[in-house]
C-alpha cells in the first residue's frame, strides 16, 4: 500500500512540471510530488514539511470499489462519509467530509488545474449539509496514474476551497499500451449487482509526446436495507388479510440502503506534444454521462386505512391512480465535462506555464412513479422537474525561476494570476411538477371519499418538488487572483516556504488575502521535525446565493408524520432579507500544523497534529415558521414578502464558529525475502474533533420572536455525525505471480441526533475487513477476486424503525447499510 505521509522536498537536479508528473507512480521516499509545489526545483515524498497521501494506479483498482470517492474513503483514514447524507439529490451524490470537514473545504484539482464543481447543492443533507463539492466520481478510475492528497491548507498557493487539504487527481500519462478491466459483483444478502467495463489505450505523439484515452461504463443496481416488512399491502377483506398478500413484497423501503440505481460512462484524454527544444502544448479532459434513479427521499405512500401502513400523506395519495400505495422515484440525468489546454516554455530564465479550461455539469431532474394530487386522477406520474448548471471557466499564467543567492539551495520564487468565471444556474421545470391544479376531492362515500372530502391536496409532486419560475435563478460571478510562492533551503537541514495570495470577486465575496509559511528541520539522518501555519478561506458557492426550491416534506408531529410544505429562500431574496438574512461572506480559517517524521530504510513513521479554526461558517437556518419556531409570525413575514401557501422556510446564514484538533499516524513497513516474497505494511490512524465555539444571535428581525436559527440536531450534526477516530490496517503480499491484499479499517462511534437528546441514536465502533487475492495468468492476463466488507458486518440496531423498514441501521454508517460485497476481475494488457 502506497498511503505514506509524503510532501515536498528538493531534488538534486531541476525538472519542470512535465517531468513531474512522470514521477512513478508507486509512491517511496524518492518519489516527485507536485501538490502544494511550486517553483522549478521539485520535491520528493521523504523530506517534506505538509504531510500528503500519494495513491498509486494498482492501489486505486486493488479495492473492488469503482468510484474515487469510495476508494479513497476506503484507503484515506481522515476521509470519510455517510451511507445516507440526506433526502434529495444528496443521496444519490454522497457528500464527504476530511478532517471531520465538509468537501466544500478541500479543492480538487485535475494535473494541478482547478476542478468545477456539482452543481446539484446538498440543501436536505444533514451530513455536510447545503455543500456544493466537486464530484470526482465523475473522472474515470482507470484514467489516473495516480492521486496526491494535500492534507494541509493551501490557500495562499491554489485559492478558495483549500482549507483542509487538496486533492490533485493525476491522469496517466503512459504513452504505449493498453488495457481492458472487466469487473462484476454483487452484495452477499441485499442484491445491489455491479457491472464494470474499463479501457484505456496510450500512443506516441511527435517526439516525445504521448495521448492516453480511458473510458469506463458501469451499472451499479440499488439495495434495500430495510429488515422490517410491513404487515399487509391491501386493505383487509372483512378483517381478514387480502389473499394478494401471499405475492406481495412487504419490505417497501425502497429507499433505505443503497438507494439508487445509477449507470454512469466516464471518459478522459492526457495528451502533451513537444514543439520545440523548451515548449510543449499539453491537454486533457473528461467527460461523463450518469442516469440515476432513486427512492432516497420519497417514502412508500399509502392512504389512510390500507392494511397495517401508516398514514404518511393522506390526501396526497389518490386512491383512482395508486390504490396501493407507490414508491416514487427521483430521477437524474448528469452530463458533465472538463477541458483543459495550455503550453509550457522557457523564456527569459523564467519557466512558464499558461492555460485555459471550462468545466460543466449539466443535471436534468425528474421524477416518476408520483403524482401531483392537485391535478386530480388525470396528473401525469412522470414529470421533468428542471435543471441545474454549473460552469467554471479558469485562466491561469504561472511563472517560476531558480536565484542563486549564496544559501544552502537556490531559493524558488513563483509567482501567477488566475481568473476565474464561474455560474450557476437553476431553471424550471413543467408545469405540472409544481402548479396547483385546484382539484377539489369528492365526498363521494367511499373510504377516501369519507376523510377528505371537501379538501383539496398540496400542490406539486408527492415527495419531490419541481423547480417553478418563482425558484429559478442565473447567478455568474468574476474573480481575479495574484499569489507569489518563495522557498529554499537555508542551511542543509532546514527549510523554509512562505506564500501569499490575493483573490478579488465580483459579489459580496470581495477581496480576501492568504497567507502560508512551512518549515521543516532535520535534527539528525532520517529524523525531522515539520509544521506550519496558514490562514485560508471559502468563498461562499453560487448555489448557496442563489438556491431556491419549494419542497413537500414529511415531519414529525408528536407521534404523527405530517406532510407539509417549506421553502427554501435564496439568501437576497425579499423575503428571506425580511427575515434577516445578509449578503453571504467569505468563511475565513486559520490552521496550525506540527509534525514529526522518522525514516529508517524499510521503516516510515509520521505524526502530524493540526488545529483548524473556521470563522463565519454557512449553514441552513432551521425551518422557521413551524409551531415550535416562530409560529404565526414567521408566515406573516413571509406572506408581507409574496411567500403564499407555505408552513415553513430557510436560507443560508454566516452563523458558526468552529475548530477543529486531530492528528494523524501513519506508518510503512516493507519486508523483502527471497523465499516468502515481498510484504508492505502499513498502519494509519486518524483523528479529529469539531467544537462548535459561537453561534450569532438571532437577527433584529427576529429578536422579538421565539425562534432558534441553528438548533441542537444541526449543532451536533456538525460534531458527532462522522466518527472522531479511523484506524486502516493493511497487509499487502507478493510473491511472483501471486498476490493478496488484507486491509482492516476500525471505524469510531457516532451519533446520529436529534432535537432532543433523549432521542439521540449512538452507534459503535465496527471493524471492517476487506480483502482481495491475485494471480497474473501470463504476462497480459491477470485475475482477482475479493470482498469489501468481508464478514457482512452491519451497524447495531438502535432505536425504532419507521413503519416501513427503513432506519433499522440508522443512516451515517460510513461503511455502508447493505453489508458485505464480493466481486471479480479480470485484466488484459496489450
Amino acid at each position: 500500500m502506497s498511503l505514506l505521509a509524503i510532501s515536498p522536498a528538493r531534488a538534486e537536479e531541476a525538472a519542470d512540471e512535465a517531468a513531474a508528473n512522470a514521477a512513478p507512480a508507486e509512491a517511496d521516499g524518492s518519489a516527485i510530488v507536485i501538490t502544494g509545489v511550486r517553483g522549478r526545483i521539485q520535491r520528493s515524498v521523504a523530506d517534506s514539511p505538509v504531510p500528503i497521501d500519494v495513491i498509486g494506479p494498482q492501489e486505486l483498482r486493488n479495492t473492488g470499489r469503482t468510484g474515487l470517492k469510495e476508494i479513497l474513503g476506503n484507503i484515506i483514514p481522515s476521509l470519510t462519509m455517510p451511507a445516507l447524507g440526506g433526502g434529495g439529490t444528496s443521496a444519490s451524490v454522497r457528500p464527504i467530509a476530511i478532517r471531520g470537514l465538509s468537501g466544500d473545504y478541500v479543492l480538487v484539482l485535475v494535473n494541478g488545474k482547478r476542478r468545477h464543481t456539482t452543481s446539484l447543492i446538498n440543501n436536505l443533507s444533514r451530513v455536510s449539509g447545503g455543500s456544493t463539492p466537486v464530484d470526482i466520481d465523475l473522472i474515470p478510475t482507470i484514467g489516473v496514474g495516480r492521486i496526491e492528497v494535500l492534507r494541509d491548507g493551501a490557500a495562499a498557493q491554489y485559492g478558495s476551497d483549500a482549507i483542509s487539504g487538496v486533492i490533485n487527481i493525476i491522469l496517466d500519462n503512459s504513452p504505449q499500451g493498453g488495457e481492458v478491466s472487466v469487473t462484476g459483483g454483487q452484495l452477499y444478502q441485499k442484491g445491489g449487482a455491479l457491472a464494470q467495463v474499463a479501457g484505456t489505450y496510450g500512443l506516441g505523439l511527435g517526439d516525445g509526446g504521448f495521448a492516453r484515452f480511458a473510458v469506463e461504463a458501469k451499472y451499479h443496481d440499488r439495495a434495500d436495507s430495510s429488515g422490517e416488512p410491513v404487515p399487509y399491502i391491501y386493505p383487509l377483506v372483512n378483517g381478514q388479510p387480502d389473499p394478494r398478500e401471499a405475492d406481495a413484497d412487504h419490505l417497501i423501503a425502497g429507499g433505505y440502503g443503497r438507494s439508487n440505481r445509477d449507470k454512469i460512462v466516464n471518459a478522459s484524454y492526457n495528451a502533451e506534444l513537444p514543439v520545440g527544444d523548451d515548449t510543449s502544448l499539453y491537454s486533457f479532459a473528461t467527460l461523463s454521462h450518469r442516469d440515476i434513479k432513486d427512492a432516497r427521499g420519497a417514502f412508500f405512500a399509502a392512504p389512510t386505512g390500507y392494511g397495517g401502513l401508516a398514514n404518511t400523506s393522506g390526501a396526497s395519495v389518490l386512491p383512482q391512480l395508486y390504490p396501493s400505495g407507490f414508491q416514487a422515484y427521483r430521477r437524474i440525468w448528469e452530463w458533465d465535462f472538463q477541458v483543459a489546454l495550455g503550453l509550457r516554455s522557457e523564456f527569459a530564465g523564467w519557466s512558464l506555464d499558461v492555460s485555459t479550461g471550462f468545466g460543466r455539469n449539466n443535471v436534468k431532474l425528474g421524477a416518476e412513479n408520483t403524482l401531483n394530487p392537485s391535478l386530480g386522477p388525470d396528473s401525469p406520474t412522470s414529470f421533468f422537474m428542471g435543471r441545474q448548471k454549473q460552469d467554471l471557466w479558469v485562466n491561469n499564467l504561472d511563472l517560476s525561476r531558480d536565484l542563486d543567492l549564496g544559501l544552502a539551495k537556490p531559493v524558488s520564487l513563483s509567482l501567477g494570476v488566475e481568473q476565474r468565471w464561474e455560474r450557476f444556474q437553476n431553471l424550471a421545470g413543467e408545469p405540472d411538477s409544481y402548479r396547483d391544479g385546484g382539484y377539489v376531492i369528492p365526498a363521494d362515500g367511499t373510504p377516501f371519499g369519507l376523510l377528505y372530502g371537501g379538501k383539496s391536496p398540496s400542490p406539486g409532486l408527492v415527495s419531490f418538488t419541481g423547480t417553478s419560475p418563482a425558484d429559478a435563478s442565473s447567478l455568474s460571478r468574476n474573480n481575479v487572483a495574484a499569489y507569489v510562492d518563495v522557498s529554499t533551503d537555508l542551511t542543509p537541514g532546514w527549510f523554509l516556504g512562505l506564500a501569499g495570495r490575493f483573490e478579488h470577486y465580483s459579489d459580496s465575496a470581495g477581496n480576501t488575502f492568504s497567507a502560508k509559511a512551512s518549515t521543516r528541520v532535520e535534527l539528525t539522518k532520517g529524523l525531522a521535525l515539520r509544521g506550519g501555519v496558514n490562514t485560508g478561506f471559502r468563498a461562499p458557492s453560487l448555489a448557496q446565493t442563489a438556491f431556491s426550491t419549494t419542497q413537500n416534506t414529511v415531519t414529525v408531529i408528536g407521534d404523527d408524520r405530517v406532510s407539509t410544505v417549506s421553502k427554501f429562500l435564496p439568501v437576497n431574496s425579499a423575503a428571506a432579507i425580511a427575515l434577516g438574512a445578509k449578503p453571504l461572506k467569505p468563511e475565513k480559517s486559520l490552521n496550525f500544523t506540527a509534525g514529526v517524521t522518522y525514516e529508517n530504510g524499510p521503516l516510515r513513521i509520521t505524526v502530524d497534529a493540526y488545529q483548524i479554526r473556521i470563522d463565519d461558517r454557512i449553514v441552513k437556518t432551521e425551518f422557521l415558521g413551524t409551531a415550535s419556531n416562530g409560529g404565526a409570525a414567521i408566515k406573516d413575514i413571509l406572506v408581507a414578502n409574496g411567500i403564499d401557501d407555505v408552513d415553513s422556510a430557510q436560507f443560508f446564514t454566516n452563523a458558526i464558529d468552529t475548530r477543529t484538533r486531530g492528528v494523524d499516524v501513519v506508518g510503512e513497513y516493507t519486508l523483502d525475502t527471497a523465499a516468502l516474497g515481498t510484504f508492505r505494511l502499513n498502519a494509519a490512524y486518524s483523528y479529529n474533533r469539531t467544537k462548535i465555539l459561537h453561534v450569532i444571535d438571532n437577527p433584529e428581525e427576529l429578536s422579538d420572536l421565539n425562534v432558534t436559527l441553528f438548533g441542537r440536531q444541526a449543532q451536533q450534526d456538525l460534531v458527532v455525525a462522522l466518527p472522531r477516530s479511523k484506524v486502516v490496517l493493511s497487509s499487502n503480499w507478493s510473491l511472483d505471480r501471486l498476490r493478496a491484499l488484507l486491509r482492516v479499517t476500525r471505524y469510531g462511534e457516532y451519533t446520529e441526533a436529534s432535537n432532543v437528546a433523549a432521542s439521540d441514536r449512538t452507534f459503535g465502533a465496527k471493524w471492517i475487513t476487506d480483502a482481495e487475492v491475485g494471480f497474473q495468468l501470463t504476462e497480459s492476463l491477470d485475475i482477482a477476486v475479493g470482498a469489501n466488507n468481508l464478514f457482512d458486518v452491519y451497524p447495531q440496531k438502535n432505536g425504532a424503525v419507521a413503519y416501513d423498514g427503513s432506519g433499522l441501521y440508522g443512516n451515517f454508517a460510513p461503511f455502508g447499510l447493505s453489508g458485505g460485497f464480493y466481486y471479480a476481475r479480470l485484466d488484459v494488457k496489450f
